[in-house]
């Protein structure tokens, strides 16, 4: 199962996303983890910096598919699709994710510099890949397509549940995946098809 540290973060991981940061306790972590809390703070100084890293684990975790999408071979389309399929697939195997930043971002505020820190790097990152087709500011800025496209991927995931009974189906079923898949693909070639008009003289 790893080691105790990894166990730790692991239960860590799971209490976060059920209880939120601000209902998530050390004494649950430390019962899920089969540990004492005493063993807790031995490998994590306190509770905020053991939930910061479960936090900062999966940002980093985040932007490395998208960056290993983007640096494959292709045209910048090609290896845009090839982002919103990595980003389709993490959040797919990381559900949990969305579920914790949504919780932060709901919750009293005292996480948010967190989020935000945390968001910094993937934000920067998305800018330098949209450069070459997005002008620098203005309504068809990488911003916010930044904003668009990352809400086109976690929101399917956060409304699924609820779209269940509604779709007559499972939205997370592989065949509904491949789908949305299909739909964001056609989204994204209609964004570059438009930014690469705009751009003409």
């Amino acid at each position: 199962m790893g080691s105790t540290a990894e166990r730790i973060l692991e239960a860590a991981d799971e209490v976060l996303a059920e209880a939120g940061y601000e209902g998530a306790s050390v004494r649950a972590v430390a019962e899920r983890a089969g540990v004492n809390k005493a063993l807790i703070f031995y490998h994590y100084e306190s509770k905020s910096a053991l939930f910061d890293r479960v936090i900062q684990r999966y940002y980093a975790a985040h932007l490395e598919a998208l960056r290993s999408a983007f640096e494959g071979e292709g045209s910048a389309r090609e290896r845009l699709h090839s982002v919103l399929d990595a980003y389709l697939t993490f959040m797919q195997e990381h559900s949990r994710y969305p579920r914790m930043v949504q919780h932060i971002l709901t919750g009293p505020g005292d996480k948010l510099p967190l989020v935000t820190e945390n968001l910094a790097p993937l934000y920067g990152w998305v800018q330098r890949a949209l450069e070459e087709l997005c002008p620098a500011a203005g309504p068809l800025a990488a911003r916010h397509f930044f904003v668009s496209f990352s809400s086109l991927v976690t929101g399917y995931f956060t409304y699924a549940p609820a779209l269940a009974p509604l779709w007559q189906g499972e939205p997370l079923a592989e065949q509904a995946l491949d789908e949305r898949r299909e739909h964001m693909h056609w989204l994204m070639d209609r964004m570059v098809d438009g930014l690469q008009a705009e751009a003409q003289p």
